[in-house]
């Protein structure tokens, strides 16, 4: 059952920020990971969004992006990411 991660992101670095982008989104492929959605916010249809951007990326299943997560590759990209924006990260299943 496929899993995907949503970043909710503010930018606080945007050169930082398109370091990071590029650099995470090498380290998917050996998990499966496939980007699906990289935009920028255009409005909020109901309710609040205070972030700027959004990122989603489909893996094949919860194990594998939690491996990813977990992986070196990324763990090594944190403080970058820390440093170039905001963001909340949320992993999510399709319903079986």
């Amino acid at each position: 059952m496929a899993a995907f991660f949503v970043s909710t992101v503010t930018i606080r670095n945007k050169e930082k920020f398109q370091q990071y982008a590029e650099q995470a989104a090498a380290t998917f492929a050996p998990y499966g990971g496939e980007p699906v959605l990289r935009g920028q916010f255009d409005a909020a249809l109901a309710g609040n969004a205070e972030h700027q951007a959004v990122g989603i990326v489909r893996f094949p299943d919860q194990a594998a992006l939690k491996a990813w997560y977990d992986s070196e590759g990324y763990r090594a990209l944190i403080p970058l990411r820390d440093e170039a924006a905001e963001m909340t990260l949320v992993a999510y299943s399709e319903p079986s």
